[in-house]
């Protein structure tokens, strides 16, 4: 079982911000060179550490992996590569590893030049867990910084919530007295931007947004989010007091007492109502009073839908109305039509009849003048 010490404590409490830009930076490492494999990535952290809070602002990877066959230099019987490789481990031997620490204090130094305050304060891999040789590369990194920040930053997330996780090796103290080994302890790390990556996301998104989805949706997407990361951590809760149960994980104390800190938070609500409740009651005043609260809001719920459903109904009865209204309009407008035509075919024969018999008397009064 791992001791706590004054060395844990410390990196515990830190505070770990990553800025946005290194998340853009690991996704599209990843996508460039171990994108439908496998493999994970791996690169280099920069900015500050003051021993209270580490500000991760930027990142550099690897050049990305080709597949150009290696020549050989006759002359200087030098092997020629097109494009060094920084990182490479066996898939079935995870101890069998390799990273080009030249490329990495070359790119280091050249960070130096652009920006003074950056520092290498750590390293990044796209996980999403831990592996076996991360000891062994964090010991690499201490060549650069005393202490290196670990950041596994999920690249492909299966469940909504802060796709990082940040880590420090301490030594490992056992109470049995055996010798210390070393370990990673888990810090906690949040998605924290400057003031000029605020304005830029802001402008990208006001571009791409759907001004459709008003203030109230965003609002329950935003709490559903957040019960489903609640939800994620109450069952990775479960399942490490389960392992602990059945003496899968060692007892860690610090663990146990920081679990204990969170349920002492939580309302007691079996607080026995005041006034003359029966012992065998657990309704207590604050189960008491949210039941009250409920029920009200469940009576506003209740008469708004029956308001809504009367004056809709109402509105169903003026849309009967006028659509027999307008039917009828159309109607009677149709028999007037009919109507002036019947009309208008009348008066035409009328006048074709009139016309025939004043062309017989001039034929007839005709003939006579010619007698």
């Amino acid at each position: 079982m791992p001791a706590t010490t004054a060395e844990t404590l410390s990196f515990v409490s830190r505070n770990v911000t990553v800025a946005p830009l290194v998340l853009l930076s690991v996704v599209d490492h990843f996508n460039r060179a171990a994108k439908g494999t496998r493999k994970r990535v791996v690169g280099v952290l920069l900015g500050q550490n003051d021993g209270k809070n580490v500000r991760v602002s930027n990142s550099f990877a690897g050049p990305p992996q080709h597949s150009t066959p290696i020549s050989i230099d006759a002359q200087s019987a030098n092997l020629v590569l097109p494009f060094s490789v920084p990182f490479e481990e066996e898939s079935d031997d995870p101890s069998v590893w390799f990273l080009d620490h030249n490329y990495v204090e070359n790119m280091n130094d050249m960070f130096k030049k652009v920006n003074a305050r950056e520092k290498l304060i750590g390293w990044y891999h796209s996980g999403p867990k831990l592996r076996a040789s991360d000891l062994e590369i964090n010991e690499l990194f201490k060549r650069y910084t005393p202490n290196p920040l670990l950041v596994i930053i999920d690249v492909q997330p299966k469940e909504s919530g802060v796709p990082t996780d940040a880590y420090f090796a301490v030594e490992e103290i056992k109470d049995d007295g055996t010798t210390t080994s070393k370990t990673f302890v888990h810090t906690p790390s949040t998605i924290e931007a400057e003031e000029a990556e605020e304005i830029g996301v802001e402008h990208l998104l006001r571009d791409i947004r759907d001004v459709a989805i008003g203030t109230l949706s965003t609002r329950i997407t935003n709490q559903l989010q957040s019960l489903q990361g609640l939800h994620l951590r109450l069952r990775e809760i479960q399942t490490y007091l389960q392992k602990v149960q059945d003496k899968q994980l060692p007892v860690n104390h610090a663990v146990l007492g920081n679990l204990q800190d969170i349920f002492n938070l939580l309302p007691n609500l079996s607080t026995p109502k005041p006034g003359g409740e029966s012992k065998g009651s657990s309704v207590g005043e604050l189960g008491y009073a949210m039941s009250v609260k409920t029920n009200d809001q469940l009576l506003a719920i209740y008469l708004s839908s029956l308001i809504r459903a009367i004056t809709a109904f109402h509105d169903l009865i003026e849309n009967k109305i006028q659509n027999r209204q307008q039917q009828e309009e159309k109607e009677a407008k149709k028999e007037e039509a009919v109507a002036e035509k019947e009309k208008s075919e009348k008066e035409k024969k009328e006048a074709s009849t009139n016309g025939s018999s004043t062309d017989t008397v001039d034929k007839s009064s005709e003939k006579e003048k010619k007698k």
